[in-house]
């Protein structure tokens, strides 16, 4: 089982279009705005080597021993992690 969360923006494209991606494909995923939650948004600054790169995807699998993060992929990217 896969937890899937997308750090994202009201304003941003690329955020948008993966978020649409998920929900064609009927992958439920949890959403944070980084614009309203400070925290989250230095958690992607972290992750990223300090740059605020949206969208950011956090997937935990229990199959893995850590959580696999994606900068703002390709859409083709995230299918293969996510094994579509």
């Amino acid at each position: 089982m896969e937890n899937i969360t997308v750090y994202s923006t009201t304003w941003c494209g690329d955020c948008r279009r993966t978020k649409r991606f998920l929900n064609d494909r009927g992958i439920s995923f949890e959403e944070i705005d980084i614009d309203q939650d400070p925290a989250s948004a230095q958690r992607v600054i972290d992750w990223s080597g300090g740059r605020r790169v949206i969208p950011t995807i956090k997937i935990d699998c229990e199959s893995k021993p850590a959580a696999v993060i994606l900068h703002n992929p390709p859409l083709a990217a995230l299918a293969e992690v996510l094994g579509l």
